[in-house]
């Protein structure tokens, strides 16, 4: 009888389920990973309500993929093998687009992201290409480790972005992302100004050290941010929630010749005032996943200058990922991150 693992699969739309696999075959340059520790996603939950366009079923789901190494495969980096605990870098790009040429793999022309095209690492055990796994300390709490590849994504955004310190950047949306890039911009030496319209976790955000919060449902947040600024406004706008209305006033909340960085995905096309752009000379920038971010995210969490415990909201296990993605899907706004320990 053949051996089988277990994986968390979607049928599709609404239908989650553990289900028996066979035993993942390993490519020679793949490596297999013993999982055990997966980090839920805003994708996966895009995926399991169906409003994730770029995701086809069935579909083993989760790109946040901690593990050891039980096999190694061409390609791996030198300086890991079998034994050692890595996260994978979830977005399999081609090497030879225009994009790939310049160092811009997250941007490549035919990108495959675990989860969302091809099967994702919620299973007991996962093949992924040699290339693409990052060493992790063993003393790393494998239950936070997977919050290193969401801070590639905070860290991504504040370099598209440019940010130096002094600098003021407003960073609107503070769920896992959103807070994450205002602890990074602290530790940049910038002053971040959080927005959100959920009020707990903007206090959630002022116990962790950030020093300026804001509601639009509560505050003029313009008139706000030109006040914290001195009449400024911010050199630099993280957008993080996808909204938008959000997308849209990050241009007012920006100074003149301020740098915006778009990392929040909206679910439909945003009209802005290019004419604000154009008198302004904003800087507008994508910020689309990671590339090269995720040494300085496993450096900034393994010395705990950015503190994973006040990311992550609960532990559970493989077993609890299907009733938790359904109440994710429900209550999105009741945890701000969720990992599971297989």
């Amino acid at each position: 009888m053949s051996k089988t693992i277990k994986s968390i699969v979607l049928s599709e739309p609404e239908n989650i389920f553990i289900k028996k696999i066979p035993y993942p075959l390993k490519p020679q340059n793949h490596v297999l990973i013993k999982v055990e520790s997966v980090g839920i996603c805003g994708s996966d939950i895009g995926a399991y309500r169906g409003t994730n366009p770029l995701v086809t079923y069935p579909r083993i789901i989760g790109h946040e993929i901690v593990g050891t190494i039980i096999e190694a495969g061409d390609g791996l980096p030198e300086n890991i093998k079998v034994g050692d605990r890595v996260i994978v870098d979830p977005y399999i790009y081609c090497g030879t687009c225009y994009p790939c040429s310049i160092g811009r793999t997250n941007c490549c022309e035919s990108l495959k992201v675990i989860g969302v095209h091809i099967d994702g690492g919620m299973q007991e055990v996962c093949s992924h290409p040699a290339k693409l796994v990052h060493k992790i300390p063993h003393n790393f709490p494998v239950e936070q480790a997977p919050l290193i590849e969401p801070l590639t994504i905070a860290l991504h955004a504040l370099h598209r972005a440019k940010l130096i310190p002094g600098e003021h950047v407003v960073i609107i949306g503070a769920g896992a992302i959103g807070l994450m890039a205002a602890l990074v911009a602290m530790q940049y030496e910038a002053i971040p100004i959080l927005v959100d319209i959920i009020d707990s976790r903007l206090q959630h955000a002022l116990v962790c050290g950030v020093p300026w919060v804001l509601n639009p449902e509560k505050d003029n947040v313009k008139d706000e941010i030109s006040r914290i600024t001195r009449g400024r406004m911010a050199e630099v706008v993280v957008e993080a929630s996808g909204a938008n209305q959000s997308i849209q006033a990050s241009l007012d909340y920006a100074s003149f010749s301020g740098r915006v960085s778009l990392t929040g995905w909206p679910k439909e096309a945003t009209q802005l005032k290019t004419n604000i752009i154009t008198f302004k000379e904003l800087d507008i920038r994508g910020a689309r996943t990671s590339a090269g971010e995720f040494q300085e995210a496993i450096e900034l969490l393994a010395t705990k200058k950015i503190d994973s415990t006040v990311i992550v909201s609960k532990i559970i296990t493989l077993e609890e990922i299907p009733s938790m993605v359904k109440e994710l899907s429900q209550h999105p706004d009741k945890y701000l991150k969720i990992n599971a320990v297989l």
